[in-house]
């Protein structure tokens, strides 16, 4: 998927198709996490669709839920879900971070090579 050591950085516009995958691609993950979540609530939790979608929107962005859910399946469903909403986070960020930090490594590397020929022909 990326270029590897060798080759040469890619250029500015595979660079932003790139970038554009992978948002699509946490996008995709963030709207199935949603979906997820909002199902769980409305059937587990016994809350209204609208109520379902505030609560698994609270929890996707880091911030809690907003309803109070009464039922055993219904605390065992957000447990989970407040769990795998962490991980979400976390794998949402590495998608999106990826291209923008192989490209900066790759030139780095790039340049600490460029560098080192320079001080062999010198030396």
């Amino acid at each position: 998927m990326f270029e590897n050591l060798n080759q040469p950085v890619v250029s500015r516009r595979v660079f932003f198709w790139r970038m554009l995958q992978h948002t699509l691609l946490a996008l995709a993950i963030a709207a199935g996490s949603l979906i997820l979540g909002i199902v769980g609530y409305h059937y587990l939790g016994q809350l209204g669709w609208v109520d379902s979608l505030v609560n698994a929107s609270m929890l996707l962005g880091g911030m809690g839920p907003v309803n109070v859910v009464n039922t055993l399946q219904g605390k065992l469903f957000i447990s989970f879900y407040a769990l795998y909403a962490g991980l979400v986070f976390l794998i949402l960020a590495g998608v999106l971070l990826a291209p923008l930090l192989h490209r900066f490594l790759h030139h780095f590397h790039l340049e600490m090579e460029a560098e080192d020929t320079e001080q062999e022909q010198a030396g």
